[in-house]
């Protein structure tokens, strides 16, 4: 996997409504497998890498990472095809953004991290850190796909889910206001709504990338119950406990077989770090601070 720098180079056309979700700067872009990706780098110290939600952006990041950045280097990827990343040739996963996450850090020379996953983004994180052990210091999951029985209701979900993004991508007239108040279930909260307009701005261009995803949710190896045993690091869930898509009840039992972990539950609906972002901070805060101190304590480079 070939990574190359391409900060100063000519990058590809990105429409303004989705580069309004993407990455704030400082950022930079790289060249993985083929695929343009921005990526926010801000602060320094021990490594934070934020992974947001699918047809969001790294934007989503943009508080937190002012938040952190006086005590970490904070890094949030906008996904292919999403915020200002360059389109992918590989239809959306969560293996797949598993496989560029590992090119991201291995680019930007980061050997360890704790990583912050949201939705798909936390599906990404629990598979890397099964994967990739001794490079995860840490995982902070908010509403991580792959948690949830695939039974007969998850499989209705997700075909429905397909069937509706389907008419986004042809473009239906009606499908930006059916979006639009899907999203207002997604991100409930008034502190959302910034952000929720953006995503909003732009639902006929991230359609796309919306089905592929969808459609990988359905298929068994988007199954992660048994990488959650696997899982050594500490673990922070933040659960947005109004969330009625990946519902905390139907996680429950997987997430009881994730040996270090806590539960934190959050009155959001799906992305506690835009809807709740205080609790949410102060959460994050004490958590990375427990992780780092103790890998100092035990003289492990973080």
């Amino acid at each position: 996997m070939a990574e190359v720098d391409l900060s100063t180079a000519d990058r590809t056309s990105v429409s303004t409504a989705r580069a309004a979700v993407g990455a704030a700067a400082p950022r930079r872009d790289l060249l993985i497998d083929g695929v343009r990706l921005t990526c926010g780098d801000d602060g320094a110290g021990p490594a934070v890498v934020c992974l947001h939600a699918i047809g969001h952006g790294a934007g989503d990041f943009t508080r937190l990472r002012a938040h952190l950045r006086e005590r970490y280097r904070v890094l949030a990827i906008d996904w292919p095809g999403q915020g200002r990343s360059g389109e992918d040739h590989v239809p959306a996963s969560a293996a797949r953004y598993a496989e560029l996450l590992a090119g991201v850090l291995d680019a930007l020379a980061v050997e360890r991290a704790v990583l912050i996953g949201n939705s798909i983004g936390g599906a990404v994180a629990i598979r890397y850190a099964t994967t990739a052990p001794a490079r995860v210091a840490g995982l902070v999951l908010e509403n991580p796909g792959g948690l949830d029985a695939p039974d007969r209701l998850a499989r209705l979900a997700v075909g429905g889910m397909v069937r509706f993004l389907d008419a986004g991508v042809a473009r239906a007239r009606w499908f930006r206001a059916a979006f639009a108040a899907y999203y207002r279930l997604v991100l409930q909260r008034r502190s959302a709504a910034e952000q929720r307009a953006r995503i909003v701005a732009s639902a006929y261009e991230i359609a796309p990338v919306l089905r592929d995803a969808w459609r990988s949710f359905g298929e068994p190896a988007a199954d992660l119950r048994a990488c959650a045993a696997a899982i050594r690091c500490p673990v922070l869930l933040a659960w947005a406990a109004r969330d009625q898509i990946i519902q905390l009840r139907r996680s429950l039992p997987a997430i009881r077989r994730i040996a270090h972990a806590q539960l934190r539950r959050f009155p959001a609906g799906h992305a506690p770090h835009l809807e709740t972002p205080d609790a949410f901070e102060a959460a994050v805060a004490e958590f990375l601070s427990g992780v780092y101190d103790t890998l100092a304590g035990c003289g492990q480079a973080a």
